[in-house]
């Protein structure tokens, strides 16, 4: 039990480390133009979702994880 929940515990801070990198050198520089006085608030918003998106996926991945740990020790 102890080795699945630090193997969850182990995904969980790959998933917030990756997540971070991904924001901070591929979401950083996106720039909008074309919208005017508009593209810092466009820009900002599509870095929002993208962001959002991010997050939910990550959190269905852990809610699998978690579920397929928890299953598999519930079976031994």
């Amino acid at each position: 039990m102890k080795s699945a929940l630090f193997g969850f515990l182990f995904g969980m801070w790959v998933l917030i480390i990756i997540g971070g990198g991904i924001l901070v050198t591929i979401l950083g520089p996106i720039t909008i133009t074309g919208f005017g006085d508009l593209d810092w608030f466009i820009g900002s918003v599509v870095k929002g979702v993208i962001a959002i998106v991010l997050v939910v996926i990550w959190i269905l991945i852990l809610s699998k994880l978690k579920n397929f740990i928890f299953k598999k020790e519930i079976k031994s």
